[in-house]
């Protein structure tokens, strides 16, 4: 089946394309990504190179190799392989290419592909070749490679460690050896800035008659198998590579463990690593998989974006962050955003809630960096970093996009105004424990971090004594389009939601933890005032409400007074396509057109706006909304789908989850490279589903289903882990069903659309909702 653009399925479980297109190299390693969340290697020919956009980006290893971008850095390609035939390059760029196939197994993240070449002296040649990152050895790629004439032929392979890589911002890897140890190849190399030792082994197994000569090529910052063989017609070649990298960061000693990890790949065999990696993949889906019944093209798309979700969450880790890109290239510094939290983390809390709790443990472990941050900008608390690595601190610089009509550099101000990241955290952080009773995490990581962000909430605002409330002035919200603001609808709800919740906290510490809550206290020298504090923002805090006639919520102070235009003839101002459209002098600024949903970011998050508000202002702002960020469609196909724009919602849905596939957003803007896989956008379409046709909220005594399926869906299937109780849902058009796993310890209360019940360990509930 025909998604578009050149790619297919055919169960539901896979993604691939039939035709080389020279214009999307860029996008192929994205596209095709392996990856495991200690290690993203790019979808690419083994026999491409940084010219190409290889790479194998590595986690825990920033660096600072230019002074003004700390990214990760992308090791030495061990997989490198080419073969010559008869004299000839056999390569997509060369030759005559008859046939071309590249397939994405999702269900087990392998990496597929097929080519017929022919040349003039060579004649025909193909090419088989199967990889994967393991997530049995998170060290581990693996290759199984192999090809065959349909004459005889002399043959040159080269094949081993190429440490020419592709960087965005500066060489990473430096001072960098080649060598040989036992029969492995190995590469060593250093960080630029913290001299993280970096370390690639590659080992190889080789199935070939008439072996030639064997030769090391040691030069140019590559080390390579050299190999000479004759084969007859129809004789199959084939290759196993198995490839370690480890990093100072990981152990001790990064070049035994790679080499031990190698010796034991290669012992074991190709099928018996991936058995056992594929046995780690079957038990993900068994968490996570949503089965649609009815339209293939959907089951593909989903299953594309919770695969490349997964593989961008450092699972082994909880100090880590998920990288806006993951770990498909370099930009955005493999970094968190509040991407991190709003988008990434549901999938998890409610599939893998040990997963949720990790990504929440690293803020705690940066809140040193948000204090840091707060004070330097003369607040108190915890002001978490916009772009965010291993530290916490601020990694956004001021000056992010350029001016492409004069080359000069824009000023702005992301890392200082877009506040709406601290509370969004606290927010995360009172969502998992509604979703999970976790008490304990509360008390020793959740409530530091919410009561550091209520106190910088509380530095940061202004009272207005003549209108007796605070506010929040200097703003950039989701938009991102408007700096400069007061008053962003969505930052000040936010933040009413923070104070809220860090009450709660506080008051149940009191009664239940009150050792605990006193220690705290010590420890961040949290006075009773600042309680009194919290509690009268709480009240007092302007949130601009509903219009009473039109119900429209105000985005920003002000907004409705600016020229009202679509982004369609907006565009036409362009003096350059390139051009970026925001704060201070881009086309949008002195307009009503957004970039991204704002308020109806809002509404995704917060369950008291009614259907009349919530649908007028979908009205309103999807119209004048660019969609210039990848976060933006699936708010609008949640929002959407609550209520009842089915069809509108569907087209988001697979807009949101094409992104990729389809390559449809920009990889430059501004001047600054910002390609590779949206890792946000990619868990959201878990959202859409759950959160928008199955209905799904979350309350703090029962949770609710309002399910309406898109037209061409006749039944969604799939699992979600409530309050240590494992719940089973399969929706159809007429019937909701829900069964408890037998394990389960308690019951939980449940609403779907107007009935009310408990359900019980081990029962089955069938309603009938047409």
């Amino acid at each position: 089946m025909k998604l578009k653009k050149n790619l297919y399925t055919n169960i539901g479980w896979e993604v691939y394309e039939k035709k080389f297109n020279k214009q999307q190299v860029v996008n192929t390693g994205s596209r095709y990504l392996l990856g495991n969340g200690y290690m993203g290697y790019r979808g690419t020919p083994c026999e491409w190179n940084k010219d190409q956009y290889v790479g194998c980006f590595i986690s825990d290893t920033y660096d600072l190799a230019d002074g003004r971008w700390r990214e990760l850095c992308n090791a030495p390609n061990g997989l490198y392989t080419k073969i010559y035939v008869n004299g000839e390059e056999v390569s997509l760029f060369t030759g005559n290419v008859i046939e071309h196939r590249l397939k994405l197994d999702l269900k087990c993240g392998k990496l597929s592909r097929y080519l017929k070449w022919k040349g003039k002296n060579a004649g025909i040649v193909e090419i088989k070749s199967e990889k994967y990152a393991s997530y049995h050895d998170i060290h581990l790629l693996a290759m199984q490679y192999s090809f065959k004439t349909e004459k005889k032929a002399d043959i040159r392979m080269v094949t081993g460690i190429d440490g020419r890589v592709w960087d965005l911002n500066g060489q990473h890897l430096v001072d960098k050896e080649f060598y040989q140890k036992n029969n492995l190849l190995c590469s060593t190399s250093y960080s630029s800035e913290k001299r993280i030792k970096l370390d690639v082994t590659e080992g190889m197994c080789l199935k070939a008659k008439q072996v030639v000569s064997k030769e090391i090529l040691n030069k140019g910052d590559r080390i390579l198998r050299e190999l000479k063989f004759s084969v007859a017609s129809g004789d199959e070649i084939s290759l196993f590579k198995a490839v370690n990298v480890y990093s100072s960061n990981d152990v001790s000693k990064p070049l035994e463990s790679a080499c031990r990890g190698v010796s034991r790949a290669l012992k074991n065999g190709y099928e018996q690593e991936l058995s056992l990696h594929e046995n780690v993949w079957e038990d993900i889906w068994d968490k996570q998989d949503i089965k649609i019944k009815g339209d293939l093209t959907s089951q593909a798309l989903i299953r594309y974006n919770l695969y490349q979700s997964m593989i961008a969450t450092p699972v082994h880790s909880d100090s880590l962050p998920i990288g806006a890109r993951g770990l498909s290239c370099q930009a955005y510094q493999g970094s968190a955003f509040w991407d991190q939290e709003i988008f990434n983390m549901p999938v998890f809390l409610y599939t893998q809630p040990t997963i949720a709790r990790n990504i929440l443990k690293y803020r705690y472990y940066t809140l040193n960096g948000a204090r840091e941050k707060a004070k330097r900008l003369g607040y108190k608390g915890a002001f978490y970093a916009w772009v965010s690595g291993k530290t916490g601190k601020e990694l956004c610089p001021s000056y992010f996009f350029e001016n492409v009509i004069t080359g000069r550099k824009i000023h702005n101000h992301f890392n200082e105004w877009q506040i709406h990241v601290s509370p969004d955290i606290a927010y995360s952080v009172g969502e998992y424990y509604k979703a999970t009773n976790d008490w304990q995490f509360i008390v020793d990581y959740g409530a530091e971090i919410i009561f550091e962000v209520a106190r910088f909430l509380y530095s940061h605002a202004y009272f207005k004594k003549d209108k007796n409330r605070y506010e929040f002035i200097r703003l950039l919200g989701p938009d991102e389009y408007h700096e400069n603001v007061d008053n962003n609808a969505y930052t000040n709800y936010m933040a009413q939601k923070c104070l809220q919740i860090a009450l709660k906290i506080y008051k149940k510490l009191k009664d239940e933890n009150p050792q605990k809550l006193k220690t705290l206290e010590n420890k961040i020298k949290l006075k009773k005032k600042e309680i009194e504090n919290w509690s009268e923002m709480a009240e007092l805090i302007y949130l601009p409400q509903p219009d009473e006639e039109t119900k429209l919520i105000e985005q920003f102070d002000g907004y409705f007074d600016l020229e009202d235009i679509t982004p369609e003839k907006l565009r036409k101002r362009l003096i350059d396509p390139e051009e970026y459209w925001g704060w201070p002098n881009g086309i949008a600024v002195e307009t009503q057109v957004i970039k991204q949903a704002d308020v109806i970011q809002l509404f995704c998050l917060d369950n008291g706006f009614n259907k009349e508000v919530m649908k007028n202002n979908y009205d309103y702002y999807k119209q004048r909304t660019q969609h210039g960020s990848s976060l933006s469609p699936s708010a609008y196909a949640i929002i959407a789908a609550n209520n009842g724009y089915l069809n509108k919602a569907y087209k988001d849905f697979i807009r949101s989850c094409t992104i990729d596939l389809y390559s449809t957003n920009k990889s430059i803007s501004g001047g600054t490279f910002i390609g590779g896989v949206h890792t946000a956008a990619c868990a959201a379409a878990w959202q859409i589903i759950v959160r928008g046709f199955a209905g799904f909220k979350l309350y703090d005594e029962k949770i609710s289903f309002d399910p309406q399926l898109p037209a061409s869906w006749n039944e969604i299937k799939f699992n979600m882990v409530i309050r240590g109780c494992k719940l089973f849902i399969n929706i159809s058009k007429d019937e909701f069903k829900l069964k408890m796993d037998a394990k389960n310890e308690n019951s939980i209360k449940v609403k779907v659309r107007d009935k009310e019940f408990s359900i019980n360990p081990g029962e089955k509930k069938i309603l009938q909702i047409a």
